[in-house]
């Protein structure tokens, strides 16, 4: 069954909302937590619209078979690839790239998440078991993304966390256009520490700094902490920030 807001061309129109569906074996699982906060709010104002495809559906025997054993021997099952075939070329026409979630594709960062934010859509293929017969992957030129080096029982809730990085990027969604910009990996740092009212809690001041009004030195200390904290937090991103700044200077 699908649950559609209804089909797009492959190449939107500028203005359209952004066009994120999803192949899988549990439907029921989405929006999820995609219908709360931004993304909820932001799904019923229509700047993005999902559409959910099951994947059995497509299985052509009655016993709506969608998985068989490995080749060659071992544990767990593999979707079929006739049946994940079946199921892409019913959204040909849905817009953006295709998306395998699996943990042997590109690690999601920013800029990943940006470019697909860039896009009018994206397609999205959630395994499950084994995972998808790479036959099916080949074809259909996927994109492969990992959102860790870790393990879950399917494709869906990664998928999620993907539409949710992106829908948060989409114009309108979270008011002010330069809301993101000072958030961690936006500048290739990590994002400085937050502070609010109270001044002083439980006998812990706020640096005075963020209190005293003056903008640059406001936007000096937070450049400064961003530059502390993922020094001291992440060196691999510390070393890629540097190697950064540095052509920035030698292109200049």
């Amino acid at each position: 069954m699908t649950r559609s807001n209804g089909d797009a061309p492959r190449d939107a129109p500028q203005d359209a909302p952004w066009q994120a569906t999803a192949l899988t074996l549990f439907p029921e699982m989405f929006p999820g937590p995609l219908a709360s906060s931004l993304a909820g709010k932001s799904l019923k104002q229509g700047i993005w619209t999902l559409k959910t495809l099951d994947i059995r559906d497509f299985a052509s025997d009655k016993h709506r078979t969608v998985d068989d054993t490995p080749l060659g021997g071992g544990v767990g099952m593999v979707l079929k690839p006739d049946v994940v075939a079946a199921a892409l070329d019913h959204v040909a026409a849905a817009p953006g790239p295709r998306i395998y979630l699996t943990p042997r594709g590109r690690v999601l960062d920013q800029p990943l998440v940006r470019e697909l934010a860039e896009q009018p859509g994206a397609v999205f293929l959630c395994g499950r078991y084994e995972g998808v017969d790479q036959r099916v992957i080949e074809k259909a030129d996927m994109m492969e993304i990992s959102i860790g080096d870790y393990i879950l029982s399917g494709g869906e809730p990664a998928a999620m966390i993907v539409m949710d990085a992106v829908v948060r990027l989409l114009p309108g969604v979270m008011g002010k256009e330069e809301g993101h910009r000072d958030e961690s990996f936006e500048t290739g740092l990590l994002e400085h520490a937050q502070y609010t009212q109270p001044r002083v809690w439980q006998g812990i001041e706020a640096p005075a700094v963020l209190a005293s009004g003056h903008h640059q030195k406001i936007a000096e200390w937070r450049l400064a902490e961003a530059k502390r904290e993922t020094r001291e937090r992440r060196a691999d991103l510390w070393e890629q920030y540097l190697q950064t700044q540095q052509t920035q200077k030698t292109e200049k």
